[in-house]
This record gives structure tokens, C-alpha cells and sequence, in this order.
């Protein structure tokens, strides 16, 4: 049970600022292991064969010892094969997941919620066994080249399989993965003249690859289908140079009076790179009738609206429709502290997939140079307002002064940090309550408006540009 004194809202934070046993060890696991691959592992070093080496003892007593074991050995050697690589990728993908477990079990005992049950992934078929397996063995050159050794001859390997695999709705996720991660090593090359290799980005791309172009292995259980009430949190919003990605958390309440849980809805675009800020609103908007119910504070009913076994919502307007006004920080104090999380699925399973809706209030803010901290309970949490959005009335100056937040609970650089969606504070002497996401479904804001309409004319350019082009 949660303490009604701590003085932090629905959350121990001091629960989360204790060492977490063997978190380190397993980190420092997967790090070698990625400096591995940095020289490659076609003629591998000392240094390299004593990173394989530490990976392979990280998993030693698990189920997969004797095969890591082995494939560490031949890498070691300079002679691994597909299967060695294979068994490499498992073992470090166990690791992450491990530490995911262990920090999502503090996080359950810190919110004192409920954790949805895990899912049995399914059983995979054989199909298209040849382009997987060339999917394969362009990940296992790209390992014996090493993030050193890649240049676009190697990169460029995986074109045509990829090309092969996008037009098969199975294939679609694994090529999509493999296609980004071929676009971002072509824009790196040559290796050999990076001053920075992001070892732990890309070991994650190589890891997660080499396990999604295994047959089966991209395949998940058959959606099923939510029917009741979704009450909103919050906005996450994500924004790159050629996309951008809207993520709305909320509670739902199913309409047979079960157990409220845990949801996500997601909505991803292509953007132009003069398209920023307010004006991404523009693009979503059209893609997701929720944007606009979260703007307007709003509940939405859902209908046979189908889900996945993890909690996200596979969102189609036809199954929707708004209903009555529902404050976000009533839903945080009310709802949020009963509702189930949701489970992670076992591929899913890594540190940097941890985004947990929390509550806080009554903390204390401090503020030194460019980092933030509430202080809960005695016990300081810390605050990335680097995921603060210039697309809605959330500012970092706004979080500065709140004494109420709605923030997805993340784990960064070695710590425990909230991002916040929603805060209450103090404005001309008047309470206010100010989202990440409060421009989602339009807004009368300068601001606001003023970069809209700086979208709508970007992209009626580029839409007549594109159109002589066309007619050409």
C-alpha cells in the first residue's frame, strides 16, 4: 500500500533511489560486448575476445550458458557463424530485458499498481525463410566488419532485401527495422572516420535484428477488442527531421465493469523538415479523432476498438466517439492509482521502452544550471524537460513552478527521471492546468496559431511543388 503521508501524491519516490542488485554488472556485460563490435569480428582482438567472454559469463546458469558460451568461443576465433551470431544477440537482448524487469519491479512497488499478466508469444511459421535468412547474413557481415569497418558497399547489402521484404505485411516490421538502420550506417560512412560510434544504439538496431528476421519471431498474438470509457492523461510528443509521432496516454474503463488499465494510442506521420513545433498538430490531427478530444478535454467511447495484448490501441476513428468532459488531473488523482499497467511483450523487453504514467504532487522543485529535480517526499526526482515539446503551452518554466504533474516515469542514464505532460501551477494568482498536448485538436493561442499557419503554407508549397513535378 502506498503511504498517505509520504507527500508525493500516488508514488514512493524513495523507493526509487535505491541500487537496483546486478543492474551494473549486467550493463557492463552488454557494454563489452558492443565494444566488440565496434572493431568487428572478423579477425577479433584480445580485448574483443575478453568483451565476448564477459557476455557469455553474464548469462552463465541461464538456459542459454552452453550455446553463448560456444558462439563466444568461435567469435572469439574469428569463426562464427550465423548461429553464433545468433546466440550473441539472444544473450545481450536477455540482458537488456533483465534489466527492464528489475527496474519495472521497483516501479510497480513505487506506484503500488497492479501489472497486467504476461503474454505466451506465438508460435512461428516458416514463411519467407529466404529473405529472413538474407536479412541474416547481412547483419552477421556487418558484425565481422565492425561500426569501424562499414562503408557503403557493406551497407548497401541490404537494399534489395529489404526492397524484397516491405511489400509482405509479415516482413513489415523487420524491414522497416533493418531499412533505418541501413539508412543511418550509410549516413555514417566510412566508420573509419567517425570521431563517435553510438555502440549502444546500434548494438540495440544489430541485437534486435538479428531476433525479429528469425521466422516467427515478428509475429504476435491476434488483437482483441476494448469497449467502455478512455479517459486521457497526456500527450507524448516526438518529433524527428522527416516524421513525427504523437502518443496518447490514458485510462480505460472497460464497459463490462472490469478493471480499468493502462493504454496507449499512437499516431505516426511524415513531416517535412520546415514543419515544426504547433504545426505538427496540422499533420496528426486528420490521422487521429483523439487529438482532438485530448484538446478539448474530453473522454472519447470506444467500441470494439481492437488492442494488442500490451495496451496500445490500434486506433480507428470508426470505432470512437467523444463523449463528456473529463479533467486529466482528476482522471491522475482518481483513476490512475487502480488502473493496471499494461505487460511488455518478451522481444520488448529493454530500459529504454520504460514510459510509466505516474502522479505527483505536493514535491518541492530546484533548479541548478539546466537540471531540474522534484524533491518528493525528501528524496529529489529528477526532470527531463528536454522532452518538453515547443508544440503546446507546456513550458520548462511552467514544470519550474507546479506543485501538481501528470509525467511518464523513464529511465535515462543510469537514473530514474519524469517527463512531464501536464502540470498545475500558478498563473496571475489563478490555478491553471497546462498540457504537453492542449493544442492537439487546435487552439485560439498567438503562438499557436501563428505556427499553424506557418505549416499550412510550408506544405501548400510543397504540395504544389510536388504537383508540377507530378505533371511534368
Amino acid at each position: 500500500m502506498v503511504p498517505a503521508d509520504q507527500g508525493g501524491g500516488v508514488m514512493r519516490a524513495d523507493l526509487l533511489s535505491d541500487p537496483v542488485a546486478g543492474l551494473d554488472e549486467a550493463l557492463a556485460a552488454v557494454d563489452a560486448f558492443d565494444q566488440a563490435l565496434v572493431a568487428g569480428l572478423l579477425r577479433p582482438q584480445p580485448a574483443q575476445a575478453a568483451g565476448l567472454t564477459e557476455l557469455a559469463h553474464a548469462v552463465a546458469g541461464t538456459p542459454l550458458a552452453a550455446r553463448v558460451s560456444e558462439a563466444a568461443a568461435k567469435a572469439a576465433a574469428g569463426a562464427a557463424g550465423e548461429d553464433h551470431f545468433v546466440a550473441l544477440a539472444a544473450a545481450r537482448t536477455a540482458l537488456l530485458g533483465s534489466v527492464h524487469d528489475a527496474l519495472m519491479t521497483r516501479v510497480t512497488e513505487a506506484t503500488g499498481r497492479p501489472r497486467g499478466e504476461e503474454t505466451v508469444p506465438a508460435t512461428g511459421g516458416r514463411q519467407a525463410a529466404n529473405l529472413l535468412a538474407a536479412a541474416r547474413a547481412w547483419l552477421c557481415d556487418l558484425a565481422r566488419a565492425g561500426w569501424q569497418g562499414i562503408d557503403h558497399e557493406v551497407v548497401s547489402g541490404a537494399a534489395q532485401v529489404v526492397s524484397a521484404m516491405l511489400p509482405d505485411l509479415s516482413l513489415r516490421r523487420p524491414a522497416t527495422l533493418l531499412d533505418g538502420f541501413a539508412a543511418e550506417l550509410a549516413a555514417s560512412c566510412p566508420g573509419s572516420a567517425l570521431e563517435r560510434i553510438p555502440a549502444r544504439r546500434w548494438g540495440d538496431l544489430w541485437s534486435r535484428g538479428m531476433l525479429l528476421t528469425l521466422p516467427g519471431a515478428a509475429e504476435a498474438p491476434a488483437p482483441g477488442t476494448a469497449t467502455g470509457r478512455l479517459l486521457p492523461l497526456g500527450v507524448d510528443l516526438q518529433e524527428h527531421a522527416t516524421a513525427a509521432q504523437a502518443q496518447v496516454h490514458a485510462v480505460f474503463e472497460p464497459a463490462d465493469g472490469s478493471a480499468p488499465g493502462l493504454v496507449r494510442a499512437t499516431v505516426s506521420v511524415p513531416k517535412p523538415d520546415t514543419v515544426v513545433g504547433a504545426g505538427l498538430w496540422q499533420l496528426l490531427r486528420p490521422h487521429m479523432s483523439l487529438l482532438a478530444a485530448v484538446g478539448e478535454g474530453r473522454s472519447m467511447e470506444l467500441t470494439d476498438m481492437p488492442i494488442t495484448a500490451e495496451g496500445d490501441l490500434i486506433w480507428s476513428d470508426e470505432h470512437a466517439r467523444p463523449s463528456e468532459p473529463a479533467d486529466a488531473f482528476t482522471t491522475a488523482r482518481v483513476a490512475l492509482p487502480t488502473a493496471t499497467d499494461p505487460a511488455t511483450a518478451p522481444r520488448d523487453r529493454h530500459p529504454t521502452r520504460i514510459a510509466v504514467p505516474v502522479f505527483l504532487e505536493g514535491y518541492a522543485v530546484q533548479k541548478e544550471d539546466e537540471t531540474m529535480t522534484f524533491t518528493v517526499a525528501g528524496h529529489p526526482l529528477a526532470v527531463d524537460t528536454d522532452r518538453v515539446p515547443t508544440a503546446g503551452p507546456l513550458t520548462p518554466e511552467a514544470v519550474a513552478t507546479s506543485n501538481a504533474c501528470i509525467g511518464l516515469l523513464r529511465w535515462d542514464a543510469g537514473t530514474y527521471r519524469v517527463q512531464p505532460l501536464a502540470v498545475e501551477t500558478t498563473v496571475r494568482k489563478k490555478p491553471v492546468a497546462l498540457q504537453a498536448g492542449a493544442w492537439a485538436g487546435g487552439t485560439t493561442d498567438k503562438v499557436g496559431v501563428k505556427a499553424e499557419k506557418a505549416a499550412t503554407e510550408a506544405v501548400a508549397v510543397l504540395r504544389e511543388r510536388a504537383g508540377r513535378l507530378l505533371r511534368k
